[in-house]
């Protein structure tokens, strides 16, 4: 069979895309594995593991600080809830892709969302909600929290969401300024309940 010229060079260029692009999902598990961990790996190869069948592998990818912005928002909508908390973990997530975590059905998906900096302050106020007490706590630790709502989740009804308030570098940094009623409710919780930390900074309020 005689090629035309044009028909050589597809098929040239066609035998040296799968020289340098090798079949990347046909590797082995640990193999796929070791690349989805590397930090060295390209977004190129990353965008093809995201589609591996393996779940192991797509988390890897999530956690991926390499991993692009678009690939991430993809596996946001991941089926294994895994997947969606390494994207709400990984701090290239975009603020878009976590304001739709924020809802996940998932309470650990939504604690990683309210601890990424890159969390809105819209997406911030609804997690400071959340029926999860630990979603709420994610929120009080986050450096980015607004003194607003750092005021509303000092009163909260969970110790645990009223220490992440005082641990939060805006309450250390004495930027806090709580409302007669927020100063009376937490000194209520603080004194009724067995929080030695709080007690033990309540001279400072």
């Amino acid at each position: 069979m005689n090629y035309t010229p044009e028909q050589i060079s597809q098929i040239v260029l066609k035998v040296i895309k799968e020289v340098e692009t090798p079949d990347i999902l046909g590797l082995s598990t640990e193999k796929k594995i070791e690349l989805a961990r590397n930090p060295n790996t390209s977004q190129e190869t990353l965008a093809i593991l995201a589609t591996d069948k393996d779940c192991y592998v797509r988390c890897w990818v999530a956690n991926n600080p390499n991993t692009s912005q678009e690939t991430l928002a993809i596996l946001a909508t991941d089926k294994v809830w895994s997947v969606r908390w390494r994207v709400a973990e990984n701090q290239n997530t975009l603020e878009e892709t976590l304001a739709i975590l924020a809802t996940d059905e998932d309470s650990g998906v939504r604690y990683w969302v309210a601890r990424n900096p890159n969390t809105s302050q819209e997406s911030l106020a609804i997690l400071a909600t959340d029926k999860n007490y630990g979603v709420r706590c994610g929120v009080a630790h986050n450096p980015n929290t607004s003194q607003e709502l750092l005021g509303i989740l000092a009163t909260d009804e969970e110790s645990y969401v009223r220490c992440g308030v005082v641990l939060n570098p805006n309450y250390k940094k004495q930027t806090l300024e709580l409302t007669s009623v927020q100063y009376n409710a937490l000194k209520k919780l603080i004194e009724s309940g067995q929080d030695e930390v709080l007690k033990g900074i309540l001279r400072h309020l």
